[in-house]
């Protein structure tokens, strides 16, 4: 007989599922601030980013510089305002590239197989053999080109893991009832892939999305961090970095304020691609 308790516990099980962990409420609630500060973060900076104080060279903060002057006397606080674009838009586009790239081949590899499938890999496996960060500080230090070179960099070497991880997803549903059943009536293998597999593996690649993000963010900064991969004076935060190491023991702030921004936005979009994975994946 069923019982009140028996109607009641599916529900409870279901809103117990789909509630926002604090861990990822806050992560989402970082990422925002970080968007929000980017788009209008000139309407917050006390200084333009690349103003000079000769009188604040080094100064901790104080009501004038908040977080304190860096080694040229420009304030830390506006400057990291001004970083938050590049935080966001480079590993962006690096974490974009390679989900558009690893969908097309991925998917097509794993569904079609044969030939394709081994050529494919086989060119993942190379790249998989190079030490990607390694090479991409030898590209950028000899062709130059700054920011966007280092993009381009990252987003060619990172497409490999993903092509991988699409594939072995593909593998695993091009076997499956619903995709015998679209062969059967004579659905065309692109709309198979990208109309049927796509949706369904669409959670690992989200995730997939975040990963990446966080791994070029940290390379890029990286690479700032060495004077690499960043116009000279440009407020990134690997550049902030870099400056404040100098002021570590005058201003710390200076130094560690922008590595644990760059912390948190790696954590922060883990957590959020985690959350997202464990709330699709069963669909």
């Amino acid at each position: 007989m069923t019982t009140t308790a028996s109607l009641i516990r599916p529900s409870a099980r279901v809103g117990r599922k789909r509630r926002l962990p604090i861990s990822t409420f806050l992560a989402i609630v970082y990422v925002l601030l970080v968007v929000v500060t980017s788009i209008f973060g000139s309407l917050f900076m006390p200084y333009p980013p690349l103003q000079q104080d000769l009188y604040s060279i080094g100064t901790t903060p104080s009501p004038d510089h908040l977080l304190g002057a860096d080694f040229l006397g420009r304030d830390v606080f506006s400057r990291i305002i001004a970083g938050s674009s590049t935080a966001l838009l480079g590993p962006l586009v690096v974490a974009v590239s390679g989900l558009v790239v690893s969908s097309l081949l991925g998917i097509y590899a794993g569904y079609s197989g044969g030939l394709a499938d081994s050529v494919i890999m086989r060119i993942v496996d190379f790249m998989f053999a190079l030490p990607g960060l390694l090479i991409a500080i030898v590209v950028v230090a000899l062709l130059g080109g700054g920011y966007w070179m280092a993009i381009a960099v990252l987003s060619f070497l990172n497409v490999q893991g993903d092509i991988r991880i699409v594939r072995s997803a593909a593998l695993r549903e091009r076997n499956l009832a619903y995709i015998e059943a679209a062969r059967a009536v004579g659905v065309p293998p692109w709309r198979i892939m990208f109309r049927h597999i796509f949706p369904n593996i669409s959670p690992i690649l989200v995730s997939d999305l975040a990963i990446d993000f966080s791994g070029a963010l940290v390379a890029l900064s990286g690479l700032a961090f060495l004077g690499l991969g960043s116009d000279i004076g440009a407020p990134e935060w690997g550049t902030l970095l870099a400056d404040g190491q100098q002021l570590l023991f005058i201003n710390p702030s200076a130094a560690l304020v922008p590595a644990v921004l760059i912390i948190l936005l790696a954590v922060s979009m883990n957590l959020i691609g985690d959350w997202l994975y464990e709330r699709y994946s069963s669909r």
